[in-house]
């Protein structure tokens, strides 16, 4: 399975909904960045992602986006083989 990176806060119910979709599909070993307090984290994940928001989600070295971005990318059946390129 490819590895999954996840930078998310505490309080987004963006993130919450990402995760629960990614466990949904049998990922149970992920790496969250939690980006709450943490300037040069969030930084980070703008430089990687070019965005600001979160969750910002990668499945090995794929941006995948947002939480909608990784729910659509499901609904057109493309996660699953995504996950399993790894």
């Amino acid at each position: 399975m490819s590895k999954v990176t996840i930078y998310s806060s505490d309080y987004c119910p963006y993130c919450h909904r990402a995760k629960a979709l990614l466990q949904a599909r049998g990922v149970t070993d992920y790496e969250e960045i939690v980006v709450d307090g943490r300037p040069d984290l969030r930084a980070r994940m703008t430089q990687l992602a070019g965005r600001t928001s979160v969750p910002q989600i990668f499945i090995g070295d794929t941006h995948v986006g947002g939480s909608d971005d990784l729910h659509a990318l499901d609904a057109r059946g493309g996660l699953v083989p995504l996950l399993q390129a790894g």
